[in-house]
């Protein structure tokens, strides 16, 4: 106990887009996929981006959808959001294993990570719990190395609707329904 080892990653869920899958159909009868479209007077965005971390010991995912795209100031909220129940159980420290995504490896993100373990740090000098985030950055262009990758296609295939189009709170709700999250508020882009 103590170290908690995650694979972190963002993913897009595509309202529109079918993801590869293998399917069979009647005999003498071609397969037909639909091409979806999205009307003009549709609310929901076409995608749906949401940071994930597949915890390495339990393979429990801890999902957060955001309003906007995956940037540096999300990336710090959504740590800062991992960070808070882990400390409470106890943790002191959590091992990402990332890629070298630009927001990941930011300026902004590396200083939050620095402020974080001196505040860790002072903490356990303190007494008290803290959380330290020791990041483990993945060589370029090797998605295969995090173990997140798979998950995330699997996702794509257990959510798809053949027949419809989802709204976006459907996506989110199947996302979390086929792993066993909790449904959260999502993080918000700042305007910069």
């Amino acid at each position: 106990m103590g170290w908690t080892v995650g694979y972190l990653d963002e993913v897009w869920w595509s309202r529109v887009a079918q993801p590869s899958m293998h399917a069979w159909s009647e005999v003498k009868q071609p397969l037909r996929l639909v091409e979806r479209q999205v009307s003009k007077d549709d609310p929901d965005p076409k995608a749906l981006s949401c940071y994930g971390l597949l915890d390495a010991s339990s393979a429990a995912m801890r999902l957060r959808f955001v309003d906007g795209r995956p940037v540096s100031q999300v990336t710090t909220d959504y740590l800062e959001w991992l960070c808070q129940p882990l400390a409470a159980q106890g943790q002191r420290a959590l091992v990402l294993i990332w890629d070298n995504a630009s927001w990941h490896v930011s300026k902004q993100v590396k200083t939050w990570i620095r402020q974080q373990n001196q505040a860790a740090l002072q903490a356990a000098r303190e007494g008290k719990k803290g959380m330290q985030v020791i990041p483990c950055w993945l060589p370029t262009k090797s998605p295969w190395l995090n173990r997140i990758e798979p998950h995330w296609v699997h996702g794509k295939r257990a959510i798809v609707e053949p027949a419809r189009l989802l709204t976006a709170q459907e996506v989110i709700q199947r996302v979390c329904d086929h792993f066993g999250c909790e449904q959260v508020e999502p993080l918000t882009q700042q305007a910069a």
